[in-house]
């Protein structure tokens, strides 16, 4: 996805929140002035994560909050789980709950209200739109060997876990793959958060190899270039995601909340809408 004057203010703007140096501000607005079409937004935060760390020797820590909203999500999983178990369609209603988790976003805001987020999950509905997405979404997976989850951040993936759970019992025949991050990038999951939450009891965990908020296929591992390229369905979550993958030329669902005015404009979705759409090749 290019990024447009709107997206590299909002990037301008987030680093604004971490430091007020004018050296360090000054060198990220004129790359973002002088960004490339084919340069993602989250392989230009790669870029400025690199800088502030050089610069100031030090990384902006989100070890607390990673740790916080695992473990609160982690708290609820079990009464989710008995929720769904009255559902109708579990699989359906988990997937909603999985988007719903893509609140937890410190890209999109600098602070995130566990309240706030309560609240969120409480509104896991998925609109007519995402239900024919869904039918197309259980017809791959009828018909696919191997599916790859692209995760996002800490907390969501909890959800995400009870989703796959649900993925597993529907279709038993899958081999489930999960696709995290290779190193520290904001609120993100690494493999280490994918490990705490359980993840990898319901997932292979393959790392990007990169801290990357996204996925760029350069900066891919060849392991993770593999799956990628020869998984049967993939879902991948988040505006991060959406922003590194979409326009590619490949077959993949996109799960996410439009936290932004450009992805508002772009769903035509009220803030905070949930979308789930599938991209074809």
């Amino acid at each position: 996805m290019i990024v447009d004057d709107f997206c590299a203010n909002c990037i301008f703007e987030h680093h604004k929140r971490d430091t007020d140096n004018e050296e360090y501000l000054r060198i990220i607005r004129k790359r973002l002035d002088e960004r490339k079409p084919e340069e993602s937004g989250p392989y230009l935060i790669y870029e400025f994560q690199k800088l502030y760390e050089e610069m100031f020797h030090h990384t902006v820590d989100y070890t607390e909050e990673k740790k916080t909203f695992n473990d609160l999500v982690l708290s609820l999983e079990d009464s989710i789980i008995q929720q769904l178990e009255k559902e109708e369609d579990p699989l359906l209603y988990s997937i909603g709950y999985a988007r719903a988790g893509n609140f937890i976003d410190y890209m999109a805001t600098s602070t995130v209200d566990s309240n706030d987020f309560l609240k969120q999950l409480r509104n896991i509905q998925l609109s007519s739109n995402d239900f024919i997405t869904y039918q197309s979404f259980l017809k791959q997976c009828e018909n696919a060997k191997t599916f790859l989850l692209i995760a996002d951040n800490c907390g969501e993936v909890v959800l995400d876990k009870i989703m796959l759970m649900e993925l597993k019992k529907r279709f038993p025949h899958l081999t489930i793959y999960a696709l995290v991050r290779g190193g520290d990038a904001l609120n993100d999951v690494t493999v280490e958060d994918a490990k705490y939450v359980g993840l990898d009891k319901v997932a292979t965990i393959i790392s990007t190899g990169s801290p990357i908020t996204g996925v760029v296929y350069e900066y891919l591992t060849e392991e993770a270039k593999h799956i990628l390229d020869t998984s049967d369905v993939i879902l991948a979550k988040g505006q991060g995601n959406y922003e590194s993958l979409s326009d590619h030329g490949r077959h993949i669902f996109f799960s996410l909340l439009c936290k932004c005015e450009f992805f508002m404009n772009h769903f035509n979705v009220p803030k905070l809408g949930g979308v789930f759409v599938e991209e074809t090749n």
